[in-house]
């Protein structure tokens, strides 16, 4: 059975404009427990701020990240997204493709209205996987 990406993401996403501290974005991604951020103005997405460019492209780069701003350290265009109405198929094909763990999923005219993972398509797709189970684990603070 084919599952559509709406079936399988996550709801609702964070979003932050690209001129925002990245400090400001970490604190957002500790509030909320999630590992990355959409850098966006309204619908326009600009760009995925993850845990990963926070790590290699602010702190090992020496920058503060309270002066840095997210624009300048996130993934930028072309952003590889998703619809709701894509299978879930598709969704692993771009991951594999584009070697990324996360896809923003956007409606028509490029809203965000949420995000699929590898975790999410793993707990879907192979439940009884090693992957899943890490996935269903409750984070460890």
């Amino acid at each position: 059975m084919t599952r559509k990406v709406r079936d399988v993401m996550s709801p609702g996403t964070a979003a932050v404009e690209p001129m925002t501290t990245v400090a400001r974005a970490a604190r957002l991604m500790r509030e909320q427990d999630i590992g990355d951020v959409l850098v966006a103005y309204d619908c326009d997405l600009f760009g995925v701020l993850t845990d990963r460019d926070i790590v290699l492209r602010t702190v090992a780069e020496g920058r503060d990240p309270s002066a840095t701003p997210v624009g300048s350290v996130c993934t930028h265009p072309p952003v590889v997204t998703l619809s709701p109405a894509d299978t879930t198929d598709h969704a692993v094909e771009l991951m594999r493709q584009h070697a990324v763990r996360r896809l923003p999923v956007v409606e028509h005219g490029g809203c965000p209205v949420g995000m699929v993972s590898l975790g999410d398509l793993a707990t879907t797709e192979d439940p009884h996987s090693a992957l899943a189970d890490i996935s269903k684990a409750p984070p460890n603070h």
